[in-house]
């Protein structure tokens, strides 16, 4: 899976993390591994020339997601030829605007940006949440993901921690490898 996040915004954010639970939502969506993702983050203005020209909403918003069309194979004739990576379309953050959500919310900026690129990865599959319904299930959806994400950093960090400690006992003990 290609995923390339591109920070223009001049906050920093941490690329690599954004990338990764971006990647654990479209696996755990089973997407095709050969899919390619866009991942922006971007200043208000920007957000809000973004927010007004496509969605006619004034000034910012927290996350827009720009769906591409090649992934629907029903569309496609039965004799065309096979098509490179699909392209599942660009995500848009805004992390400046996501600051005082974040806030309210009561959890780092860091948390906000990896609730919204689920957020943004699911509009992208075709997820809404203009219904009480598929608000409902959107959201459910969301929330698991993140979780999952969460908790798999957390098991590798243990996982990697027990490691570097069993490395020290067994060189203090000179049973080191190598």
């Amino acid at each position: 899976m290609s995923i390339e996040v591109c920070n223009e915004s001049g906050v920093p954010v941490d690329e690599s993390l954004i990338a990764s639970v971006a990647r654990s939502a479209l696996d755990a969506m089973r997407v095709n591994p050969a899919a390619e993702l866009s991942i922006l983050v971007v200043t208000e203005e920007v957000m809000s020339e973004l927010h007004e020209r496509w969605m006619d909403e004034p000034g910012p918003t927290d996350v827009l997601s720009f769906p591409m069309d090649e992934l629907a194979e029903e569309s496609r004739r039965p004799d065309a030829p096979e098509t490179g990576p699909a392209l599942l379309g660009d995500i848009v953050l805004c992390p400046e605007f996501a600051k005082a959500q974040a806030r309210k919310a009561g959890h780092g900026l860091a948390d906000e940006l990896h609730l919204l690129t689920v957020h943004g990865v699911l509009h992208l599959l075709g997820y809404d949440h203009a219904e009480p319904d598929a608000e409902r299930e959107m959201f459910a959806l969301q929330n698991k993901l993140l979780a999952d994400w969460r908790t798999a950093r957390r098991e590798a960090a243990a996982r990697a921690a027990q490691q570097r400690s069993d490395a020290a006992v067994l060189g203090t003990a000179g049973l080191e490898d190598g």
